[in-house]
């Protein structure tokens, strides 16, 4: 009977932006604040060895080294008990990479070509938080630790080697271009980004780029927005600061709200409606992109509101992904080289493994029946006789190992 295998399986389950609908990557979303308890949990379920978690607005993908490929269901169980969601829920959206392709679309990923913006900077430094978090939480050792140590430099190549980069694109930039080409100028128009964190500065820069003069900060810390705000302001860029609990009854001196909080629904269709009673219905642009969402789906159902979320961004980022396309040829062509490389030097490994075991378990068996043998002996022996013995028996076995080193060395290669 054959034994069943053992080896470390290499397993990557996730839903992104082309498999899931807003409304399922909200619920699999993990929060900054949550990832280190949640890798852990998921690195300590029955039959996982080591484990990452990335959580973007675009993907949740859990990595994983299982014990055997019989254990894979783990992942799904985390997805059951942490989250709080039914595996057949989500089951519909799930892709599910194995060995080399888990390899192949990690590397895609963190050279940002499997984004929803290809070549966006963002999803790089996503990952390497991910990475710290789990090494922080003990859930990256021997196998993952190199992989992604590997995805760091293929993703750092792919940006030296092609202009993949170039013309920088993100959510943050699609998210300012898309308020410019809502009004036509964002000359003398007041824009309010409410969160403080690093997607709402990028896209602050961004609508000062595309002419904004002046910027409104409210966030749930105010000394974050208070700092942001000061960051933005020059001679020509006027800001402020509302205080988060102020944030509905002075939303409406803005015409445009961007929201990055990902903390729930900040604007509700009630609180919506009373906006644009105190704007005296002059329209009002939501451009969202949190998940979970902070503003209700149903506030676009209200006349003078309009609501653009992370979907909707992706329409425009289709228009960017065309004009990348050769670049974005020439960065797949460095990743498959890179899958290949590596898979390489995993095979060269376990080579070089079983060589080294093979040597010693016939070193091993050599010296015991050479003392066997000096053991029957009647009559003591020199220790130069002892010596020519040695010699003698470690050629014969260096010869005889000679034909099946050569063989794995030859099979490591093909």
């Amino acid at each position: 009977m054959s034994q069943p295998n053992t080896k470390p399986s290499l397993l990557l389950l996730g839903v992104n932006h082309t498999t899931a609908p807003l409304a399922v990557r909200e619920r699999l979303a993990i929060e900054l604040s949550r990832l280190a308890e949640a890798t852990r949990t998921l690195a300590h379920q029955p039959g996982i060895q080591e484990a990452l978690i990335l959580s973007t607005c675009n993907r949740v993908e859990l990595l994983t080294v299982h014990e055997n490929e019989a254990e894979a269901s783990r992942a799904l169980t985390f997805l059951r008990d942490y989250l709080n969601i039914r595996p057949t829920e989500v089951q519909p959206h799930l892709y599910e990479f194995r060995e080399n392709e888990a390899v192949r679309h990690l590397f895609r990923v963190a050279s940002s070509l499997d984004s929803m913006v290809v070549g966006e900077p963002q999803i790089l430094g996503q990952v390497k938080q991910s990475w710290s978090v789990a090494r922080e939480v003990g859930a990256i050792k021997s196998t993952l630790d190199p992989l992604l140590q590997r995805a760091f430099s293929v993703a750092k190549r792919v940006r030296t080697e092609t202009h993949i980069g170039s013309s920088q694109v993100s959510v943050a930039s699609i998210a300012a271009e898309l308020a410019r080409k809502i009004f036509g100028t964002l000359s003398g128009k007041t824009v309010l980004l409410v969160g403080a964190g690093k997607m709402s500065d990028l896209t602050a820069r961004h609508l000062i780029q595309q002419g904004a003069t002046t910027l409104l900060v409210s966030n749930r810390t105010v000394a974050r927005a208070e700092k942001m705000a000061a960051e933005l302001r020059t001679p020509s860029i006027t800001t402020g600061v509302i205080p988060f609990e102020e944030l509905h009854a002075q939303a409406h001196r803005a015409d445009i709200i961007i929201t990055s909080t990902g903390a729930g629904q900040v604007f509700t269709r009630g609180q919506a409606r009373t906006l644009l009673q105190k704007r005296k219905n002059s329209p009002i642009f939501f451009i969202d992109i949190a998940v979970p969402r902070d503003v209700a789906p149903e506030v676009n159902n209200l006349e003078g509101c309009f609501v653009y979320d992370i979907d909707d961004l992706q329409q425009a980022a289709q228009e960017n992904r065309a004009t990348r396309t050769r670049e974005a040829e020439a960065a797949e062509s460095i990743v498959a080289l890179e899958v290949e490389r590596y898979n390489q030097r995993l095979t060269q490994n376990e080579s070089a493994g079983a060589i080294k075991e093979l040597i010693a378990h016939a070193e091993a068996t050599r010296e015991a029946e050479m003392n066997k043998a000096l053991a029957r002996m009647t009559q003591p022996i020199t220790e130069e006789q002892r010596i020519v013995i040695e010699q003698m028996t470690r050629q014969l076995t260096n010869k005889l190992l000679h034909a099946q080193i050569a063989a794995l060395r030859s099979a490591s290669q093909d």
